[in-house]
């Protein structure tokens, strides 16, 4: 498969790229500073120097045109301030789908955050990210031209993977090892028929293969 990872440089979509490159499969990783290059490079990724905060549809579309599927694991980042939160984690979410529907790949997964409501109340730099993240899901949800999953971890730890989770429509919270998010998308890129599903996911019990395997189609 070719897969294209918005956010390329983010630590879930290193780890992913460390997957996927691990079997055989081409990651592409849109980056906006060419210095992060080597680091996919390293990872087993292929590089694709792209600002998803200016560029254009058709521009994102170039880089997606063949792919098998597209990721969508971009962050403004925690050091970020309000306006970024919109840009990034709302506004580039919306050109990346919109770049998947012109380069015709309908897989479409979504990296999003526990929380995440386009409603969500209060003023601190949290509560717009949450609303972000929730506007660019509700943005995703609506397009029937694509094959989307949203995947809403809990808290993102940096402990070594269990390959174990809880994965569920809601799951309450709870912590999760970044190795057991990317080996997740891994297991909901494989399985079509997760398409249509919003999970959340934190550390369990489950095998990730299992897991993904009891909510496909549900």
């Amino acid at each position: 498969m070719r897969i294209v990872i918005a956010g390329g440089h983010g630590q879930i979509a290193l780890r992913l790229e460390r997957l996927l490159a691990a079997r055989g499969d081409e990651a592409v990783g849109i980056i906006r500073n060419p210095q992060q290059s080597q680091d996919l490079i390293e990872a087993g990724a292929q590089p694709a120097v792209l600002d998803l905060e200016s560029a254009t549809v058709e521009q994102a579309a170039e880089v997606l045109r063949g792919a098998d599927a597209a990721v969508f694991a971009a962050g403004a980042g925690p050091n970020s301030g309000t306006a970024r939160k919109d840009t990034v984690d709302r506004a580039a979410a919306v050109l990346f789908a919109d770049a998947a529907e012109a380069a015709g790949v309908r897989r479409y997964v979504v990296v999003s955050s526990m929380g995440a409501d386009p409603d969500h109340p209060g003023d601190e730099v949290f509560d717009v990210y949450l609303r972000a993240k929730g506007a660019a899901d509700a943005d995703v949800r609506s397009r029937t031209a694509l094959d989307w999953t949203i995947l809403r971890p809990g808290m993102l730890t940096s402990d070594a993977g269990t390959g174990r989770v809880l994965l569920a429509a809601s799951t309450g919270r709870g912590p999760i090892p970044r190795d057991d998010v990317a080996a997740t998308l891994l297991e909901l890129l494989d399985t079509p028929a997760t398409a249509g599903l919003t999970l959340e996911a934190i550390s369990g019990n489950v095998p990730i293969a299992v897991a993904v395997k009891d909510v496909a189609g549900n």
